[in-house]
């Protein structure tokens, strides 16, 4: 929970679009020290610029979440520059579809190095530097916000290997915000889980290292990357709005953000069924012509 934000220091991964951007701003309009964190240069220089022109102090780090040695040097950095942040949002993440067994191995140690990884290794590196804080400062407030997605309640066919790295991410987060109320008053945790915002996460392949460079898509892949970009793209619901709700939770000490809240139908069905102890329901029930298409493409590749 933060209940002022001026003169305190946000660290943002994914910092150069969508959610990480978003809460950029608004960070810098409230007064913050804004440590910007992105793997693509060119959008980490125009997001530092931007930053910098609304009067934030700002730190900009091209870093590979995934690797923790990165990380730790970024940790060191900012409390180098800044001493221990106060809002940390590991938030960086990329998008991968198909049938579960045709993804690679390559394909799991991207995504889940990405979506996995970069948030363990936030938590780890910025975690112990803002409990030393909060022990010599009685008037410490910090807050980590980790970023997942409604496919981390969710099991949605066509994108296990997004699932498995998502629903990861809502349990860790669940434990860290329990592993800190026994330690602390004065740190907290939300997860956020949008649903489809246009962030760019849909065009994730970009950002991938050569070293774990694709294989040719399979028809699955394909009929994923499709699906997400129509998803994505039709989304009504803006980055801007999502961030607003990140600080607004912030605020509250709100553990669960949405970007739309009416999805929690599905997830109430999931868990009906778990506590049922019935197989998981039918994920087209209120699309039914989305299973019927998805089916059949598969059943029938051209």
């Amino acid at each position: 929970m933060i209940k002022n934000f001026q003169g305190k220091t946000a660290v943002l991964t994914g910092a150069g679009s969508g959610f990480g951007l978003e809460c950029a701003r608004i960070a810098a309009r409230r007064g913050m020290n804004v440590v910007l964190v992105d793997i693509q240069q060119d959008a980490l220089d125009a997001a530092n610029a931007e930053i910098q022109a609304l009067g934030a102090r700002t730190l900009a780090r091209r870093v590979d979440v995934s690797d923790p040695e990165a990380m730790d040097a970024l940790a060191r950095d900012v409390k180098a520059a800044f001493g221990a942040p106060h809002f940390v949002f590991n938030n960086a993440g990329v998008g991968a579809g198909g049938l579960v067994w045709e993804n690679s191995v390559k394909d799991w140690e991207w995504v889940l190095g990405v979506n996995l990884w970069g948030v363990i290794n936030g938590v780890r590196g910025f975690t112990p530097m803002m409990l030393d804080a909060a022990r010599q400062d009685p008037v410490y407030e910090g807050h980590i916000v980790n970023t997942a997605s409604m496919a981390g309640l969710l099991t949605p066919p066509n994108m296990g290997i997004y699932n498995v790295s998502k629903h990861a991410v809502v349990a860790l987060t669940e434990t860290l915000y329990q592993d800190l109320r026994l330690v602390t008053d004065q740190i907290s945790a939300s997860v956020l889980c949008p649903y489809f915002v246009p962030t760019g996460i849909n065009k994730s392949e970009r950002n991938r290292p050569a070293g774990l460079a694709a294989e040719k898509p399979t028809q699955s892949q394909l009929i994923g990357q499709a699906m997400s970009d129509k998803a994505v793209g039709s989304g009504k619901v803006t980055a801007a709005e999502v961030a607003q709700k990140v600080f607004d939770a912030i605020e509250a000490d709100q553990f669960y953000v949405f970007s739309h809240p009416k999805a929690l139908g599905n997830v109430k069905s999931r868990t009906d069924a778990i506590v049922a102890i019935q197989n998981p329901p039918d994920p087209f029930a209120e699309r039914p012509e989305i299973g019927v298409g998805l089916r059949a493409a598969l059943r029938n590749p051209a």
